[in-house]
């Protein structure tokens, strides 16, 4: 049975609400409109009663959720051109198909087997979804697992897709994409898209130079970007950083404060890490946990140049500064043995620490692989 929602605080978590209202274009809307902030916010509704979000609320929850996690991997008017088709933004909206008998929902209208996929094999955990489909109504929810699933359709079969190959895919699965029964989908998008109101915050775009030596840091910003060493590591590994000599040096330098470092940005906000802080995390993750005769520090920090250009979030469909994704990590993790740090979700290899351990583990179990 469909949700039904009368207000935005019916269907987000506060941190979520929190960050609409900052969000400059919803804060307007909404003042413009008569909500006021600690009051419970109305959905706007359509004639016939369905609540739905304006095109301003859209825009902000893609851009949010893509700040979040998908940051240099999907294009958040790529999500709100597909809202567009597939459910008018409405967070109610379901779809029934006649022919395989199941029930899309949401804003994204995702079928509940893809959100648990979604969740237990590639690990997006970020909201407790797993069995519970009416969760899939709630508009952040609906969204994030529909930039996962488009996330995954980009690197289908392992090759970079086109815009075009994920769009038609999202529509008619990856058998359909080059189909004539998809074709008419991808022209309507590209009006859609192309119809959009311009984006001013939370904007995403294609990325085109990764961070050089000469790249200086932006300073913090509300947000995503706004990400902290503190918030990626833990204590043990943070005092570890401190007592690097050469980070010591550059942090210091920079006039970072212990409890709260900051990463570096590029000029589009993007976190990455400077390449003395790279070297630092592979010496020490080897120190502690490997032998450091079969794998260098220096293949790594070269490794996390090619696959990530040293972004904390990674590039493209990979995660993190060393590019391991989930099902890998959890393999290493549950198969191998490799436990020095534990992987919940997907986000958490987006930890440098824990994406570099990954990657050693990796690198360590290639260097014996057949016994060579």
């Amino acid at each position: 049975m469909a949700a039904s929602f009368k207000y935005w605080d019916d269907c987000v978590d506060p941190q979520d609400m929190e960050a609409l209202w900052m969000d400059p274009g919803v804060r307007t809307e909404w003042i413009d409109v008569g909500e006021t902030k600690g009051q419970k916010v109305h959905l706007s509704r359509d004639p016939d009663g369905q609540p739905y979000l304006t095109q301003t609320e859209m825009k902000a929850v893609a851009g949010i959720i893509v700040c979040r996690h998908f940051v240099s991997q999907i294009d958040s008017d790529m999500i709100c051109a597909l809202a567009e088709l597939e459910s008018d933004r409405q967070p109610t909206a379901t779809r029934y198909n006649k022919k395989t008998k199941e029930i899309s929902v949401g804003i994204m209208q995702i079928l509940p087997k893809t959100a648990d996929w979604l969740v237990r094999e590639l690990g997006y955990r970020e909201y407790d979804v797993e069995g519970n489909s009416n969760l899939l109504y709630r508009p952040f929810i609906n969204v994030y697992l529909g930039a996962a699933y488009l996330k995954w359709l980009s690197n289908y079969d392992q090759q970079e897709r086109s815009e075009e190959f994920i769009v038609r895919a999202y529509k008619g699965g990856t058998k359909k994409a080059t189909s004539k029964s998809t074709l008419q989908y991808w022209r309507r998008y590209l009006s859609v898209k192309e119809s959009l109101p311009s984006r001013k915050v939370f904007e995403v775009r294609p990325m085109l130079n990764g961070p050089s030596a000469s790249s200086t840091p932006v300073q913090p910003t509300t947000g995503a970007a706004n990400t902290t060493w503190d918030s990626r590591a833990s204590p043990e590994d943070i005092e570890e950083m401190w007592n690097h000599p050469n980070v010591s040096k550059e942090w210091s330098k920079s006039g970072e404060k212990r409890g709260k470092v900051r990463f570096s940005h590029d000029t589009e906000t993007r976190p990455y890490l400077s390449r003395i802080e790279l070297r630092a995390v592979a010496e020490i993750i080897l120190s502690k946990h490997f032998n450091t005769r079969r794998v260098k520090p220096t293949a790594l920090c070269a490794l996390s140049e090619i696959v990530s250009m040293r972004f904390v979030n990674g590039v493209g469909p990979r995660p993190g500064i060393m590019g391991i994704d989930y099902p890998t990590a959890c393999w290493l993790y549950k198969d191998l043995g490799y436990k020095a740090y534990i992987v919940d979700s997907v986000d958490d290899l987006t930890k440098p620490f824990v994406s570099m351990y990954f990657g050693a583990a990796y690198l360590d179990w290639l260097s014996q692989y057949e016994g060579r």
